[in-house]
């Protein structure tokens, strides 16, 4: 392992404290400033590139499932989200309101989106009427707005960018098949793009999303062993489709409602990558959102054919790769740390030395060890050096999960477990009643984050009442 001392020396360590450490790396890195407006903030162009990597992966898994891409307004009428009153008792707390148009009192008060089920019911319910216009599988990148009382960059902010995607079909079962697709969709993603492991589950009854029948989500684990909620997929039934009358006639010319998903993935995840994978230099960025790739610095890059050179290079490696050439002023040693901290995968030090001897030197992000490559074949060498970093990062992601992963029988177990190792996911049995979820909580300050797909007996009794247990649950502190 190679020399891993701080180069940053103004960004917080996090075993020091964790919450400045990622305030820090937010602000030094660039990938934020905050606004005159509380709970909002600028996502500079740095933090928007990494988004629209993300969206761009995303999208194409989207299109390749076959949906399409649709935009909806950004106000509801408050007498349109009045149809359905589980969603909007779930988002009351949480609602902005328009009131006024210029000066003029509006006749009906418009919310501002905090998420869309309600337009995209009242557009099926105009556009769908027969089976042969099912399935519908719409989805949109967009804003919304939820007026959080605790803000923090990316993580919670009170407008914040995401995806929604919402489809009806004409039964449960091809519903149900819709929200388990996108939930692997958004777990592959995250285990394969992002190297970030993931846990797939379905939320309790009591934590489920207000109007649905079933929520499925992923679950990923952070360095400081808090679990963030990194994606969800919900099933609705038939639910939404009596509020609003979206009915069809089926191939029997019998008069039926449809069946409804939504799904959604945010802005936070790029809060996750930063705590599953930052380091105390800054960011260390998978490659594959990663808005620079590869860096080349110039070193000695005054003297004749450097900057010639690492051109050169930039031209030939950006057919393939984000590459960024350092041309400036700025010292090398200026330049390491400053794209050390911003979390390029891979560095390329290139100087009249190496040029003699056609060669360069790669440095990876997640470890900082240099390797001597020829320029024969450099595409090749950029290519192992990527995969290499994301494969680095999956392992350390694994360990850390596999460290602060503890499998518990009582709730002595758990507040042991949890005084001894400090936060990390609980694996208990539970009963299914929501009194005892709610002891467990209470005695021992985690709540339930999933009940996993991959289930494991680990006792026939309840963690908490000691009845016949039904599921094993995964508890845990969560952002």
């Amino acid at each position: 392992m190679a020399d891993q001392k701080k180069m940053v020396e103004d960004i917080t360590s996090m075993d020091v404290d964790f919450a400045k450490w990622y305030t820090d790396i937010c602000k030094k890195a660039e990938l934020v400033e905050y606004t005159s407006v509380k709970g909002c903030m600028v996502i500079r162009p740095y933090g928007y590139a990494i988004w629209e990597n993300i969206q761009r992966i995303l999208d194409g898994y989207f299109k390749e499932t076959g949906h399409e891409n649709v935009c909806m307004p950004m106000f509801i009428p408050e007498s349109l989200l009045q149809k359905e009153k589980d969603h909007v008792e779930g988002f009351a707390p949480e609602v902005a309101w328009v009131t006024h148009g210029g000066n003029d009192l509006l006749e009906e008060r418009l919310c501002v989106r905090p998420t869309s089920e309600t337009l995209f019911c009242e557009h099926f319910a105009n556009i769908v009427h027969s089976h042969r216009d099912l399935p519908k599988l719409y989805n949109q990148w967009v804003s919304v707005v939820r007026w959080e009382k605790t803000t923090r960059p990316f993580l919670r902010s009170r407008e914040f960018l995401w995806q929604e995607g919402h489809t009806v079909h004409a039964t449960a079962e091809e519903a149900i098949a819709e929200t388990e697709q996108m939930l692997n969709i958004y777990a592959d993603f995250y285990e394969k793009d992002l190297a970030i492991p993931v846990v797939r589950g379905q939320k309790t009854e009591s934590d489920k999303f207000a109007g649905a029948e079933s929520t499925y989500c992923i679950e990923a684990l952070m360095h400081d062993g808090k679990a963030l909620q990194a994606a969800t997929s919900h099933y609705f039934g038939d639910g939404f489709a009596k509020a609003f009358g979206i009915q069809f006639q089926s191939k029997e010319n019998k008069l039926e409602y449809v069946h409804e998903t939504s799904w959604g993935l945010t802005t936070r995840t790029i809060g996750a990558i930063i705590m599953t994978h930052g380091d105390d230099n800054g960011l260390v960025l998978p490659p594959a959102v990663a808005p620079i790739q590869v860096v080349i610095i110039p070193v000695a890059q005054h003297k004749e054919g450097v900057l010639e050179k690492a051109n050169e290079l930039k031209a030939q490696l950006s057919k393939s790769f984000r590459v960024k050439l350092d041309d400036s002023e700025n010292s090398p040693g200026w330049k390491y740390s400053e794209y050390e901290m911003k979390g390029v995968p891979v560095r390329l030090e290139i100087g009249p030395r190496d040029i003699e001897a056609n060669q360069c030197v790669l440095v990876t992000r997640h470890n900082r060890e240099k390797t001597v490559v020829s320029l024969d074949n450099l595409p090749d060498a950029i290519s192992q050096k990527l995969q290499e970093v994301r494969d680095g990062l999956w392992e350390k992601a694994i360990a850390n999960r596999d460290k602060k992963t503890y499998k518990c029988t009582s709730i002595d177990e758990i507040k042991a477990a949890l005084a001894e190792n400090g936060d990390g996911l609980v694996m208990a049995m539970w009963c299914g009643d929501e009194a005892c979820e709610d002891k467990v909580k209470e005695e021992t300050g985690v709540g339930s984050r999933c009940i996993p797909f991959n289930q494991e007996n680990l006792d026939d009794k309840c963690v908490c009442c000691g009845k016949p247990a039904k599921h094993m649950v995964m508890w845990g502190n969560a952002y």
